[in-house]
C-alpha cells in the first residue's frame, strides 16, 4: 500500500475539511493506505479539544471552529500551508510522542531547505520556533503549529507552516494558548517562496517518514 498525497485546490473550508478526516478515519481498516492531505484554509479559528475560550482575545469576523484535535487556539488562512497526515500508527511502529517528533523533525527539515537554518523545537510546547533577537524571554517566535488526534491508533488534523500570510489575526488570540507569543511566517524572515513549493517538499518528507506498507 502506497501512501498518497492529495493536493486539495484552493482555500478549503475547515468544518467540511474537518468532517472529511473523521469520515476517512472512521472508515479505514487495516489494510487501507495513509493519506497526506495538502490544502490552505479559509481563514478561522480553531479551539482545541481541551481549549480555553478565554484564549480568544478579539476574533472580529473571523469564524471559531471547537474541533476535536489537540492543543489550544490557533489561526489558519491563505498563504499558510496546511498538511493532515492520515497515518495508521500501529503498521508505522510509532507512538504518539514518536509521530509528534517526527513531524516536527519534517518542519525543520522543510524550512532549513528553503534557507531558515536556525528552527528548533521548544520544551513542553509542540511547533516549531525561529529565534528573534527582539523577543524577550526565550526569544523565540513560533513559525509552525502542531494539533493531533489519534483515534483507534490512526491519526488526523496536523500540521501548519506560516509561509506568506496575514499574520494580524494571530493578536487577536493567545496563540496556542500562549500569552504574548509571537507568530511569524517565512516572508517576515526574509524567504518568499510560494507556499505549494513548502507544501510539495513537506509532503514528499512526510512521504518518506511513511512510507509504503
Amino acid at each position: 500500500m502506497t501512501t498518497t498525497i492529495k493536493t486539495l485546490p484552493g482555500l478549503q473550508p475547515y468544518e467540511a475539511t474537518w468532517q472529511a478526516m473523521r469520515d476517512f478515519t472512521e472508515q479505514r481498516d487495516a489494510h487501507t493506505s495513509n493519506q497526506i492531505w495538502v490544502l490552505q484554509h479559509e481563514a478561522v479559528y480553531t479551539l482545541g479539544q481541551a481549549g480555553k475560550p478565554e484564549h480568544i482575545l478579539n476574533p472580529g469576523q473571523i469564524p471559531i471552529v471547537h474541533c476535536n484535535r489537540g492543543g489550544q487556539v490557533t489561526y489558519h488562512g491563505p498563504g499558510q500551508v496546511v498538511i493532515y497526515p492520515l497515518i495508521d500508527l500501529h503498521r508505522a511502529n510509532m507512538f504518539v510522542k514518536e509521530y509528534v517528533n517526527t513531524l516536527e523533525e519534517v518542519i525543520i527539515q522543510t524550512l532549513a531547505h528553503f534557507g531558515i537554518e536556525n528552527a528548533c523545537r521548544k520544551v513542553k510546547a509542540p511547533g516549531v520556533y525561529v529565534p528573534m533577537a527582539d523577543i524577550p524571554g526565550d526569544g523565540l517566535a513560533k513559525i509552525a503549529a502542531l494539533g493531533v488526534k489519534v483515534t483507534k491508533g490512526c491519526t488526523y488534523h496536523g500540521l501548519a507552516i506560516n509561509v506568506d500570510m496575514d499574520l494580524q489575526p494571530f493578536y487577536g488570540i493567545n496563540p496556542c494558548g500562549y500569552a504574548g507569543l509571537r507568530t511569524i511566517d517565512m516572508r517576515t524572515l526574509g524567504i518568499v517562496v510560494d507556499p505549494s513549493l513548502v507544501a510539495a517538499y513537506a509532503a514528499k518528507l512526510l512521504q518518506t517518514a511513511f512510507p509504503s506498507e
